[in-house]
């Protein structure tokens, strides 16, 4: 599962560390896949390395993350994933920009650059608070560079949002059998997202860093942006994470992974590939079905359990089966 994951996204969905990645006693990983798209068939490989990693689409080495990144798109529904809606902020950060990158190159492009100017500027901010700099008119060009990519991310972040909440809509009120609407709302200090240009949010975005600047200067560090944002999910208007059962973040959880097949299908062409890693046991009978229900026929999924009977009581087609043994598989059937 989690090399199928790797293949695609290039990096850990449990893991920041590449090197865990990696065999005891080995100096590299390598994963390859053959994939399928429509009637068109082409390898994928990434090589893990202590000097980084490699990837390659039909034997051509990738130069950029994001021409890579999109050509495989998969989907992991994990139990920690029902952390979504009650987790930190920086889970939901992660789940944007994870999701999104995969079906929007441009947008991996832009994160990358406001992230490596973000880390320049809370550098210079740094040193300026510790009298090591003086010079603000640097600290007012990296400003200027930041709101330039910044201003996309929170456009491309706003408008995604959008369509998800649309699909998630959808799901949830067929889970709840239409007693509950979902609303999920981007929580950013800039506002009217989708109803400005791009320029006019990055406007508003310097004015904001520079209305903010003796804050950053005391602190040390950039505090408002897209690394700062987070994402609200409310039924029937009452805010989940606060007022929201557990039975009620769980079922927003499943309705918003859930929403990302169909919305990954309208903007690809293609339907995603489906991880579920031993998720079942974190569902009710009801989660459990609606799943099911949802994937079954429509969605390449790959799903681990411990135990086959509950899961293959509930489905309508006869699945294909690995026995996996400490990460070797040992046995199948169909």
């Amino acid at each position: 599962m989690e090399s199928i994951y790797v293949l695609a996204m290039t990096r850990s969905h449990r893991t920041n560390n590449e090197q865990e990645l990696i065999g005891w006693n080995h100096d590299q990983a390598l994963i390859q896949g053959e994939i399928t798209k429509g009637t068109t068939q082409f390898p994928l490989e990434i090589l893990l390395s202590k000097k980084g990693r490699k990837t390659k689409i039909n034997h051509i080495e990738q130069k950029k993350l994001s021409s890579y990144v999109g050509q495989l798109n998969v989907i992991l529904f994990a139990p920690e994933d029902l952390s979504l809606v009650k987790g930190s902020p920086q889970i939901r950060r992660k789940f944007l920009d994870m999701e999104l990158g995969q079906i929007n190159p441009i947008y991996l492009y832009d994160l990358v650059q406001y992230q490596g100017i973000l880390k320049q500027r809370n550098q210079y901010l740094k040193q300026l608070n510790e009298k090591k700099q003086t010079d603000l008119l640097y600290l007012d060009i990296l400003s200027e560079q930041l709101a330039q990519f910044g201003s996309k991310v929170l456009q491309a972040r706003a408008q995604f949002v959008r369509q998800l909440e649309f699909w998630a809509n959808i799901l949830h009120q067929q889970i709840t059998h239409q007693k509950e609407q979902l609303e999920i709302v981007y929580v950013t200090a800039i506002s009217s997202l989708l109803s400005r240009t791009q320029e006019e949010i990055k406007k508003q975005f310097l004015t904001l860093l520079n209305q903010n600047q003796k804050k950053d200067l005391f602190r040390g560090t950039t505090t408002i942006g897209p690394h700062r944002d987070d994402l609200s999910f409310f039924i029937n208007q009452k805010n989940v994470q606060i007022y929201g059962s557990q039975g009620q973040q769980r079922t927003t959880a499943l309705s918003v992974k859930l929403a990302e097949i169909d919305l990954i299908k309208e903007e690809t062409g293609e339907y995603p590939i489906l991880l579920l890693d031993d998720v079942m046991s974190e569902l009710d009978d009801h989660r459990q079905l609606h799943l099911l229900e949802t994937i079954e026929g429509k969605v390449q999924t790959f799903l681990t359990t411990t135990t086959l009977d509950h899961v293959k009581k509930k489905m309508t087609v006869e699945p294909e089966i690995f026995y996996v043994q400490q990460g070797e598989i040992k046995g199948e059937e169909s």
